[in-house]
């Protein structure tokens, strides 16, 4: 199991604003980059990046089309 890491400490809460998903997004800093997984966060509310661990909580409700 990976160590928490400054990107992975805390849940990043997300809206229906940012759908599609993906990781890294552009806030995060370059040197702690990854290939770019998009993370389907719809089905279940939160999803966990594979490769960072980053945990992505999606907050209120999902517009139809995502």
């Amino acid at each position: 199991m990976s160590q928490p890491t400054e990107v992975n400490l805390q849940p990043v809460n997300i809206t229906s604003a940012d759908l599609p998903l993906h990781c890294p997004t552009p806030s995060m800093k370059l040197w702690n980059s990854h290939p770019r997984v998009f993370i389907d966060v719809t089905t279940t509310g939160e999803a966990k990046c594979p490769y960072c661990g980053t945990v992505y909580k999606l907050s209120g409700s999902v517009k139809h089309g995502h």
